[in-house]
């Protein structure tokens, strides 16, 4: 383990630590008013279940960082296999969760198959793409995964669970674009991919009925929300009280008032404006460049990557990442409609949680090979 400690990047390591524990701490102020009041539990009890997550996590980069990122390819056919055949079986005995069948209720935790197969999938397609580079001169080499993705889009999306559906197709889209394919094969494809997104687009808004439900087509309503502040508006609109409230320095650590019932299941997709509300403007900004930051070193480690898949998982990663913070900050922000995703480090959630640790623990295992390969190029010299 020394030896595969040398070589983890250390500025991203110390950074996502400091992060899972800030918010640690958040998930405790902003919960334990609903934990009380709403479910009459301890004021602990999401504190508590976030550590255990969290702990859990490190179980996982214990074991996922000895193994190689060949094995982690290997593996994800699999696990990819295992988790389409989850979300087929969740929309038979699937637990409903904000009008969405997305959980296996196991009890003390509830398990969101979704959210797994979005790290197994940036693993199946650096991993499918990379051993198959000579062979892609074929549609059919080509789009094969494509068309696995699209199934389980299709699966998410019936639950009905929009957000992840939305955040999982760009995923998708992304890593597709920076994929070494022949660019006849790449360009037809996304304009077609566009074409039917621009058509499917306008279909739902034009008939809507039938394709989206009345509360998803409600979501795009989405400017001016203190307007409709009785209506589909109060959530975005309670976030921008508690960001008015916070100012610059916030009203201090625990003392949010918005957290008093005015925003639902605040330390969750609401999480950010807790943080600015109690913590200021000036946190929320250095929460944001920390951001920055960790998608920074990570995709300086693909850049330095010795192999195409080491590159394709890292840029996955980022992108992953990038796409959970953009989605979450811009819906809070009334920039977009809320998709109930949660905010990276700060929300409560224990399968995001372990996913995010799974992926930054990719991440850093690619930081291993680059410095072991280094290593052995330095010597062979």
């Amino acid at each position: 383990m020394k030896k595969t400690f040398k070589y983890l990047d250390k500025p991203l390591l110390i950074v996502t630590v400091i992060l899972f524990l800030v918010g640690l701490i958040m998930v405790f102020s902003a919960s334990n008013v609903t934990a009380y009041m709403s479910y009459a539990v301890s004021p602990y009890n999401y504190f508590l279940k976030q550590g255990l997550f969290l702990l859990l996590g490190l179980f996982v980069f214990l074991f996922m960082i000895k193994m190689n990122t060949k094995t982690y390819g290997v593996f994800s056919w699999g696990l990819l296999l295992i988790l389409i055949a989850s979300l087929a079986v969740l929309l038979v005995i699937g637990t409903a969760k904000n009008k969405a069948v997305s959980w296996f209720d196991l009890g003390f935790i509830s398990i969101q198959p979704s959210e797994f197969v979005k790290v197994v999938t940036i693993v199946f397609l650096a991993y499918y793409y990379d051993r198959n580079k000579s062979k892609l001169k074929s549609w059919g080499k080509s789009l094969f995964p494509i068309g696995i993705c699209g199934i389980v889009a299709a699966l998410i999306f019936i639950q009905p669970d929009l957000g992840t559906t939305i955040i999982y197709s760009l995923l998708v889209f992304c890593i597709f674009v920076i994929l070494p394919i022949i660019p006849e094969i790449k360009y037809k494809t996304i304009f077609a991919g566009l074409g039917l997104v621009g058509f499917a687009v306008l279909s739902i808004f034009g008939t809507g009925k039938g394709v989206l439900l009345e509360r998803q087509m409600e979501r795009f309503d989405f400017k001016r929300p203190c307007d409709k502040i009785l209506e589909n508006g109060n959530q975005v609109c309670n976030c921008y009280i508690a960001m008015n409230n916070g100012g610059l320095t916030g009203v201090g650590l625990g003392n949010s008032t918005q957290k008093y019932l005015y925003l639902p299941e605040p330390y969750t997709d609401f999480i950010f404006a807790i943080i600015v509300e109690e913590l200021g403007v000036i946190s929320g900004v250095l929460l944001v460049l920390a951001y920055m930051f960790v998608l920074y070193r990570i995709l300086l480690i693909g850049r330095r990557s010795y192999t195409n898949m080491g590159a394709i998982l890292c840029y996955g990663v980022a992108i992953y990442i990038f796409l959970h913070i953009a989605i979450n900050l811009m819906g809070i922000m009334g920039m977009m409609p809320m998709t109930g995703v949660p905010l990276p480090f700060m929300s409560y959630g224990g399968s995001f949680t372990i996913c995010l640790i799974a992926a930054l623990t990719i991440v850093q295992r690619v930081s291993v090979e680059n410095g072991r390969t280094r290593d052995r190029e330095l010597k062979g010299k």
